[in-house]
């Protein structure tokens, strides 16, 4: 079942990437996530970055078409969908990578209060290409590494994490799929939680397409305990 949303606004957050706020919000998990759905161009994913905001990279024709939209357009979403984040720990690191932070994000914003200590450790290729940097709100620290050493420390967030993981009690990650198995090796795959991306057609669990081993990323993630990925990523 389709819910028909108008876009309130929409501004753009960092190079090629756009946030859109919706006209009504959604009742959701961190980590979770929405089919949008382009009458006579496709359907596609997003994790939600709050009840009402979507944050979207431009990779393909879907994006840039979403881009194109001006406020006031409308939007077809189902969902939310998947398994979320879950609140296990007191002293946390987020890690996110890229496009990856609109979830972290997310659940940062909704679970301050429930943590004694947040930091996160963001990487992005350039300094142009951080998004959502208000989540200085959320958090008691922000760490961020570039490619290119345009913005804080040259380097990759896994970097920090070797670093400091002793500092944290849990990780919560998501990114490029080459960051998130560098995490899980860091942290031995336990005491982390990582959103993991496929490709997903229905997002329901009946399609197959985005497998991983054993597991459908829409049904049994997008987010999954890190021993559950052992041998997988």
């Amino acid at each position: 079942m389709y819910s028909v949303v108008k876009l309130k606004e929409t501004w753009e957050v960092a190079k090629d990437v756009r946030a859109f706020r919706l006209s009504r919000g959604f009742n959701f998990t961190p980590g979770q996530f929405v089919m949008v759905w382009i009458p006579g161009v496709g359907e596609k994913p997003f994790s939600l970055a709050w009840k009402d905001l979507l944050v979207v990279k431009r990779v393909g024709p879907f994006t840039s078409k979403l881009f194109e939209l001006s406020e006031g357009e409308r939007l077809w979403i189902r969902g939310p969908y998947g398994r979320g984040f879950e609140r296990r720990w007191d002293r946390v690191a987020l890690v996110a990578g890229g496009i990856g932070i609109p979830p972290l994000y997310a659940l940062a914003r909704a679970w301050r209060k429930d943590f004694e200590g947040v930091t996160l450790i963001y990487g992005a290729k350039s300094r142009d290409e951080l998004a959502l940097l208000d989540i200085k709100n959320y958090v008691d620290e922000i760490v961020i590494t570039t490619d290119d050493g345009s913005a804080g420390r040259k380097g990759f967030p896994t970097d920090v994490l070797a670093e400091r993981k002793g500092e944290f009690k849990g990780i919560y990650a998501c990114g490029p799929e080459a960051m998130l198995k560098a995490v899980l090796k860091t942290m031995d795959y336990r005491n982390v939680q990582v959103s993991a991306e496929r490709y997903m057609k229905c997002g329901i669990g009946v399609c197959g397409s985005c497998n991983l081993g054993k597991y459908l990323v829409c049904r049994d993630g997008p987010v999954f305990d890190g021993f559950q990925l052992r041998g997988l990523l």
